[in-house]
Order: C-alpha cells, then structure tokens, then sequence
C-alpha cells in the first residue's frame, strides 16, 4: 500500500478560540542546549546565504546563522574569527559552523571550535548513513557536552531516532524540499516537508526539529512550528538579501544576486573541482535589502499565527494545533486572488 504524504500547501491550521489581546504576548524564545535565541529562525549553512554578515545580522535579530563548508578550513576559521573580533551591539553572537562526514571534517572541527564555535553542525543530504553514524560518534567523543551538535537531513523517524543516538543534540529534518534542490527529481527519493516534522515528532528522543527546506513563507514557519518542529531554516527566504555572499549583478530588469543549491554543477565545480551527481540549481535572485526586513516580517507572521491558535508559546501551538487538509479549490482561495 503507497502512503499518503501531505506538505505544507496541503493543509491549514484551524482557528480557535484566543485571548491574546496583542503579538506581543507571544514568545518565540527556542533553545539549542545551553544556546537560546528570541527567534526560531536558522540561516543555511549554504555559499551564497551564510558567512561573516548573515552570521552578525541574525545574531543582532535574535537568529542563528550556520557558517557553510565549501571552503578551506584557513577561509571557515576567519570567518568565525571575523564574528569575534567585529560582533554584534550586544556582544558576540552564538556561532554555528558546518563540517561534513569524511575528509578534513576532524581537523575542521577542532579548528572551528578553537577559535570559539559553539554550535557543529554535520551537513550532508543524506543524513541517516554511516558515514554519519561514525562522525557523530567521534565528535561527541572529542567534545562530550561541551558543544551543541546538530546534525543532518533526514526524512523519517527512523533517521531522526538513529542521529539522536548517535550523538545529535538537534536534527534537521527534509530531503529534496528546498527550492533550488532537485534530490527528489534526480534520485526519486524524499518525503514531503510536512509529513517528515509530524513524523519525526513523533519521537520520544526530545531533541529539537529543525524543518529545513520548501517554506516558503511565515505561514508555512507557522505550520512546521505546530507540527512540532522547534526551529526552521531558511534558504531561498533570505536569498538576495544585502547580507548574503556574493556580489550584486546589475541587468535592465534590475539588481540580482547569485543563490544556488549546494549540490549544483556550479557549486560544486567551484568547491569540489568536479562534478558527481548534480541534485540542486543554480539561478539568480532579486535583491531584497537588508535581512532584518525580512526577518521582522516573518516574525510578525509567525506572531500572529499563533494568535489564531490562542498560543503564547511554540509549545502551545503544538499542543493545540488542528490541521485540516485543503482541496486544489481551497489552495486556491487561500491565495490572493482577484475576481475578473
């Protein structure tokens, strides 16, 4: 029998009864361990969305930034250091940095950590392997507790529970849902973004979700956060923004900058020096001005959307949240829509 699986545009939340007079009662605060942040929102450890600026930028907004991997260790550790020597108005931000499964990652790790992150993040697409299973084991060997290591994707409960045991501290959870990835086109592979959170929640680990990939907008954030997921990361979102890498391409049609998959043709020539199996894009995107204007829009959403829940806090939303599933007619009418 062939399971149903549904995402995000395949459903709404209910509204219900709420006695949230303003937005402002409303808490976002969410923790990695010892790590809290005022917004549940993670920046993707990707060449073109997160270095020295992202990295600052979602620090000053209440974020976190993931510093990518597709570079040398020298180039990763400036950028970390970079962070410390210029932070934020408040101080140095919480700094999160990318390793992979094979190669430099140890030596990678050590360096990263020596120079003050806090935060590992294991990044590879297919999470739930055992090249995995064996660097998880050998990083919380080197650092035991001290280090908060998040680990990934997976797209089942079975991958979410095995990264818990092997050591993960947070889980990111999606494959192929990303905008600019097209694992799911090339392998056949994957799960719908929606349907991974509410599996992957249904765990008894306790580990944050962290819903990564196909959001598209704060009521998909809304959606993942009732689901069960407890922080998401955002790609194409922040694309285009002043703080992303890169440089600004001026055309007739107007100021672009470039966003590309990690797994595109592109990137990987650049990084890699050779291609394997190209499951990601590369394209170009509008420039959208400063990241914290993005990110407050977004943070109004969410706001609001757990006011329609009557929740004041990520908990509470998941505790009340009812789902129901939304026909093409009714995906449609939830969409603006103008009568001709």
């Amino acid at each position: 029998m062939i399971q149903e699986a549904l995402t995000y545009n395949d459903v709404l939340l209910v509204p219900q009864y709420s006695d949230i007079v303003s937005r402002k009662e409303v808490d976002l605060t969410s923790r990695l361990s010892d790590h809290q942040f005022r917004l549940p929102i993670i920046a993707s450890p990707m060449d073109t969305i997160s270095e020295t600026k992202m990295a600052k930028a979602m620090g000053e907004v209440g974020g976190l930034a993931v510093i990518h991997r597709y570079n040398s260790i020298k180039d990763q550790v400036k950028i970390v250091e970079s962070i410390i020597e210029d932070p934020c108005s408040y101080g140095i931000p919480t700094i999160a940095a990318a390793v992979g499964t094979s190669g430099d990652y140890l030596e990678r790790a050590a360096a990263l950590v020596g120079h003050g992150a806090k935060i590992l993040c294991v990044d590879v697409a297919h999470g739930h392997h055992v090249l995995m299973k064996l660097a998880l084991e050998k990083l919380r060997d080197m650092y035991g507790n001290n280090v908060h290591i998040m680990a990934g994707n997976v797209a089942t409960l079975e991958g979410y529970n095995d990264l818990v045991d092997w050591g993960a501290d947070s889980v990111r959870c999606n494959i192929g849902g990303g905008s600019i990835c097209s694992t799911r086109i090339q392998t056949g592979h994957g799960v719908p973004g929606l349907h991974t959170i509410i599996d992957c929640a249904r765990s008894d680990r306790n580990v944050p979700i962290i819903a990564d990939g196909g959001i598209r907008n704060s009521g998909d954030i809304v959606k993942a956060l009732a689901a069960g997921a407890d922080f998401v990361m955002l790609g194409s979102l922040l694309s285009g923004t002043d703080e992303t890498p890169g440089d600004v391409i001026n055309t007739r049609e107007g100021k672009f900058k470039s966003y590309r998959g990690m797994a595109s043709k592109d990137a990987q020539v650049e990084w890699r020096g050779r291609t394997a199996s190209l499951e990601g894009i590369a394209t170009t995107v509008a420039c959208k001005g400063p990241v914290n204007e993005i990110i407050l829009e977004l943070e109004r959403g969410i706001r609001s959307g757990l006011s329609y829940s009557g929740a004041r806090h990520i908990s509470e939303l998941q505790a009340k949240a009812r789902f129901i599933r939304q026909t093409s007619s009714g995906q449609t009418e939830s969409g603006t829509h103008i009568l001709r």
